[in-house]
């Protein structure tokens, strides 16, 4: 809990980004709560942006257990608030007063109050009933905020706003978690009367909030418009990706009107079907195209129109394109993976590969390697379960345990292990197995020095990382979206930005 000598600085950080400003007095303790009270026509007077005033109930987000009858005697004794201000009240609260006939004892003006309701169990069944209730309040702005466990969840909370400006009212609709990004992203742009972000991660209020910041810079919320072009990943988990960093810093640089936003999506299938696909899609946007990460690398090929030969033979699709009616298919990773390579090592013809894995990245690396004309062998922990995946590509399987690369010019990592988190730590193999090995090269990108690059270092290898197959992979997509080949060199000094954060 915060104390009140904390708000004016901390309102002083967040003029620098935000057009408007909430203090969630709920996050104070009561004692704190009081002295703010006393405090806020001087906070009002001060601030150079409007404020929104939140003393949030627990079972609505708050920080702190504050009963209803708590925040009726809270907002009946505060005082009348400039015009600069905004109040947020609780849709059960407003609803309560109004049973009592005691509406008026408020004394605010109605059309600055912002009437609440949020759900953090997920998508309730009754959103039009909450929304009817909320729009028979006095109040003037509405705002939902619900949990969003897939990307697809979007679609109700963007069909909110649509109605809200049918019926000519102002509304924030925003859905929570990270698979409801695109909304506070997008929001502002179709017609959501604000969105909100956070000073910093650590003083972020809900699930999923961005950083004011982020989305001045990052994602241009003031330039978005609703012919935007949109793009952005597709996967489970994206909240760890780099690509809109990447992306975005390309669009910057290019002068494009675009954006590329993360999809948490649980079914490929439904997202592209309700949310992309032209023919089918329930929203009313500028989708381009998208990028495609584990786990649904295979998974989408079903329900594109049209697949590029080198994506059907690899096995995994990587980049789709709106083309027309239609979704087109492409893999930017087999390209991604071999250009930085090249360039390090030079000409592959004859030379002695292992690649270490059997995901969609070792099948990319399989296929680019044998069409370069190398000898490759894979190496896994299970090899009954890869050598049908070997055999495809004519590449030799051998077990993981006690391998030894010697004598290999190339040794690559296409596990997830040493990603930054819970495998940060985690190594495919040691020094002692990566002796008079040539080059090794990592898959993982984040962090930028793993543990395999640092065993690599110590057995006296080269040593390649993946966030150079990530930009040139990134690279290509761009030119399959845009037909413009973009600066390297930007999206480079952004995905190195990004990793070194």
């Amino acid at each position: 809990m915060g104390r009140a000598g904390e708000i004016p600085p901390a309102m002083q950080r967040a003029a620098e980004t935000a057009d408007v400003i909430e203090l969630r007095l709920d996050c104070l303790e009561e004692s704190e709560r009081d002295i703010a009270r006393g405090l806020l026509p001087e906070w009002l007077s001060q601030s150079g942006v409007p404020l929104i005033v939140t003393l949030r109930a627990s079972e609505q987000g708050g920080h702190a257990a504050i009963a209803a009858d708590a925040r009726e005697r809270f907002w009946t004794s505060v005082g009348k608030l400039p015009d600069v201000c905004l109040i947020d009240l609780e849709l059960d609260l407003i609803e309560k007063l109004a049973n009592e006939e005691a509406i008026l004892k408020l004394p605010v003006d109605w059309r600055a109050v912002i009437c609440s309701h949020h759900d953090f169990t997920g998508m309730p069944a009754d959103l039009d009933q909450i929304y009817e209730r909320m729009a028979a309040t006095p109040a003037g702005i509405l705002k939902i905020a619900v949990q969003a466990n897939d990307a697809t969840d979007c679609l109700e909370v963007f069909s909110l706003l649509e109605r809200a400006q049918h019926d000519h009212r102002e509304m924030i609709a925003i859905a929570m978690g990270q698979a409801g990004a695109a909304t506070r992203i997008l929001g502002p742009a179709r017609g959501s009367f604000l969105t909100y972000g956070s000073v910093d991660e650590a003083s972020a209020t809900a699930p999923g909030q961005l950083g004011a910041k982020d989305l001045r810079e990052l994602y241009r919320i003031d330039q978005i418009n609703r012919n935007t072009q949109i793009f952005g990943l597709m996967g489970r988990p994206v909240s760890h990706s780099i690509s809109p960093q990447i992306q975005n810093s390309a669009f910057a640089a290019e002068g494009i009107d675009a954006v590329y936003l993360p999809f948490e999506v649980l079914d490929a299938g439904e997202f592209l079907r309700r949310m992309a696909h032209p023919e089918s899609r329930e929203l009313d946007w500028n989708l381009r195209g998208l990028s495609v990460t584990s786990p649904h690398k295979t998974a989408v090929m079903e329900t594109l129109d049209w697949i590029e030969r080198a994506a059907k033979e690899i096995g995994a699709v990587n980049t789709i394109v709106v083309k027309g009616n239609e979704l087109h298919g492409y893999n930017t990773d087999a390209l991604g993976f071999i250009s930085p390579l090249r360039s390090r090592f030079g000409a592959l013809k004859d030379a002695r590969c292992a690649i270490i894995g059997a995901g969609g990245g070792a099948r990319a690396a399989l296929w680019a390697l044998r069409n370069e004309g190398a000898q490759v062998g894979l190496f896994v922990r299970n090899v009954a379960a890869a050598r049908s995946m070997a055999e495809e590509f004519g590449a030799d399987c051998h077990g993981l345990a006690g391998a030894a690369f010697g004598g290999f010019d190339l040794v690559v990592n296409a596990t997830p292990l040493g990603t930054a988190g819970a495998q940060e730590d985690k190594t495919a193999a040691t020094a002692a197995q990566l002796r008079n090995v040539r080059l090794a090269y990592d898959l993982v990108y984040n962090p930028l020095e793993t543990h395999f690059l640092r065993e690599a270092r110590a057995a006296g290898n080269e040593t390649l990382g993946g966030w150079e197959m990530l930009v040139a992979q990134a690279v290509e997509q761009f030119r399959l979206w845009t037909g413009q080949t973009p600066r390297a060199d930007k999206m480079s000094v952004a995905a190195m930005n990004a990793l070194k954060k």
